[in-house]
C-alpha cells in the first residue's frame, strides 16, 4: 500500500470527501424533480414526498456512515432522533441508523502498526503483549482494538484516525453549507445549530489527554457502583487511550434493536440516571450519549465508554434549570418567562407572551407530571410534528440557547431520543426530583 494511501486514516482525501458531501443536496435537487414529474403523470402527492423522504434518507445515511469523521459524528448525534422519523422513513433504514451507532469501516492494519509505533515508540509491541489487528469497534474519530497489557490486565486500544481533526473540520463545514437539506428527514431538528455546537467541540474531543481524565473521574467515583461500571484508564498519549476491557455482551444500540420490555426499562432507567447524575457525582456531564458508547455487562451492569465530549460543570447543573421546571409544572408562565430572561434564553428587547410562550412549553413537560412515563416513537413524533407548525416556529425563533446550556440541551434532548427508541418507561419525575437542583424544592417568593 502507498504511503499516501495508508495517511488516509479517514476514508478518502479532502478533495474526495468534499465532492461526496457536495453531491447529497444534487442528489435531492434530482429527486425533487423526479418527483415533480411523478406529481405532473397523477401520482398522490403524499406518496412522492414519502419516496422522495426515502431515496434521500438512503443516500444520507449511507454516505455520513461510510466517510467517519464530522460526517459520521453528525450521522451518529442525527441518529439519536431516529425515534421522531416518521415509520415509513426510519423503518427500511433503522438497520443502517443502528450501524452508525456502533460500528463504522476500519482502518488498514498498517496504518494502525504505523500510529502505535508513533505513540507507543517502535518497540511498543513489548508494551502491548499480543494486540488484536481486527477492530472491536471503530466510530467517527477513531478505532477501537483488543489487546493485552504488559502487567497482564485485557486492554482496549483506542487509536485516533490521521487525519481526524483536518477531516473533522473540514466535514463540518462543508455539512453547514448544506444543513438545510436536514430538514427534509427531521422538520423539527435545528442541524445548523447541531454542526455549530459539534465545531466548537472539535479540539476538545481530538485532545485523549483530556478524555482520560475524565474517564478517569467517572472510573473513581463509580468504583462500586451497582448499576454502572466506567472501566480505568491504563495510559494515554495524545492520539491513543489504553483503557480497561470491559467484557460486554452487547450494547444499547442492540438493546433498542431486539431485547424484552423488562431490559428496556431496566437499561432506560440506568441509561438516564446516569446522565443526569453525572454533574453532581463527577463535576462532568457525559455529553456523546448515543447508544454505541453504552454498553449490556454480563452481570447486568450498564458499561459506559467515550469520554471525548463532556460538558464541565464543578458545581453541577445549573439550579436555574430545577426551579424553571417547577415553575412550568406549577403553570406559573409569567415567572417562567420571568427566569428565561434572566438565564439568557430570551434576549432584552424580545417580546414574548408567557401564555403562548407556556403553551409551546407544556407539552416537554408530560415526562414529569406523573409518577412513570413511558417514552416512546409516538410521542417523540407528535413533539417533532408540534415543532414543525408555525406557531411554534414563531416561539421557537425567540427563544436563544445560552453557550453555557449547548452542551446541557444536546445530552437532555439526545436521552429523550434515545429513551424513545428504546421504547422505555421510566421514573422520570423521580430522577429529576434527585438529580437536577431546585427541581424538589418550592419556587422562591
Amino acid at each position: 500500500m502507498a504511503k499516501d494511501e495508508e495517511d488516509r486514516g479517514i476514508r478518502g482525501n479532502a478533495l474526495s470527501r468534499g465532492a461526496r458531501l457536495a453531491a447529497l443536496p444534487v442528489g435531492f435537487a434530482g429527486r425533487t424533480t423526479w418527483g415533480l414529474g411523478k406529481r405532473l403523470v397523477g401520482a398522490p402527492a403524499g406518496y412522492v414526498a414519502t419516496e422522495v423522504q426515502q431515496r434521500t434518507a438512503d443516500q444520507i445515511f449511507r454516505v455520513l456512515g461510510e466517510l467517519k469523521g464530522g460526517a459520521m459524528k453528525l450521522g451518529q448525534a442525527m441518529s439519536i432522533f431516529e425515534a421522531a422519523l416518521p415509520p415509513e422513513i426510519a423503518g427500511p433504514y433503522r438497520e443502517t441508523l443502528t450501524k452508525l451507532q456502533d460500528a463504522a469501516p476500519p482502518m488498514p492494519t498498517s496504518t494502525v502498526h504505523r500510529v502505535l509505533a508513533e505513540q507507543l515508540g517502535p518497540d511498543w509491541r513489548d508494551l502491548l503483549t499480543t494486540f488484536d489487528d481486527k477492530p472491536a469497534a471503530s466510530a467517527s474519530i477513531g478505532q477501537v482494538h483488543r489487546g493485552t497489557w504488559h502487567d497482564g490486565r485485557e486492554v482496549a486500544v483506542k487509536i485516533q484516525y490521521p487525519g481526524a481533526g483536518r477531516a473533522l473540520r473540514s466535514d463540518l463545514r462543508q455539512i453547514a453549507r448544506i444543513a438545510r437539506l436536514f430538514g427534509v428527514l427531521m422538520p423539527g431538528m435545528d442541524v445548523r445549530a447541531l454542526v455549530t455546537e459539534l465545531q466548537e467541540r472539535v479540539a476538545e474531543e481530538l485532545d485523549y489527554a483530556l478524555e482520560a481524565a475524565a474517564q478517569q473521574a467517572f472510573a473513581d467515583e463509580l468504583r462500586d457502583d451497582p448499576e454502572v461500571v466506567v472501566p480505568n484508564v491504563v495510559h494515554h498519549t495524545d492520539a491513543l487511550l489504553v483503557s480497561e476491557w470491559l467484557e460486554s455482551a452487547s450494547s444499547l444500540a442492540e438493546v433498542i434493536v431486539s431485547s424484552t420490555p423488562e431490559e428496556r426499562d431496566r437499561y432506560g432507567e440506568a441509561f438516564i440516571r446516569f446522565l443526569l447524575a453525572g454533574p453532581e457525582r463527577v463535576g462532568l456531564l457525559h455529553a456523546d450519549p448515543h447508544p454505541g458508547n453504552f454498553r449490556i455487562m454480563p452481570d447486568g451492569r450498564l458499561g459506559v465508554v467515550d469520554f471525548g465530549a463532556v460538558a464541565r460543570l464543578p458545581d453541577g447543573l445549573p439550579p436555574s434549570m430545577g426551579r424553571l421546571l417547577r415553575l412550568a409544572l406549577d403553570g406559573d408562565r409569567a415567572a417562567v418567562l420571568e427566569g428565561l430572561r434572566a438565564e439568557g434564553f430570551v434576549r432584552v428587547g424580545v417580546v414574548v407572551d408567557a401564555e403562548q410562550l407556556g403553551a409551546y412549553l407544556d407539552p416537554f413537560l408530560e415526562p414529569v407530571r406523573h409518577e412513570t412515563f413511558p417514552f416512546d416513537r409516538d410521542w417523540l413524533r407528535g413533539q417533532a410534528g408540534r415543532l414543525s407548525q408555525p406557531s411554534s416556529a414563531a416561539i421557537a425563533s425567540k427563544i436563544n440557547l445560552p453557550p453555557e446550556y449547548l452542551l446541557i440541551h444536546r445530552v437532555w434532548a439526545g436521552g429523550i431520543g434515545v429513551l424513545c427508541q428504546l421504547g422505555a418507561t421510566v421514573p422520570a419525575r423521580a430522577i429529576v426530583e434527585e438529580s437536577v437542583p431546585g427541581f424538589a424544592e418550592p419556587p422562591g417568593p
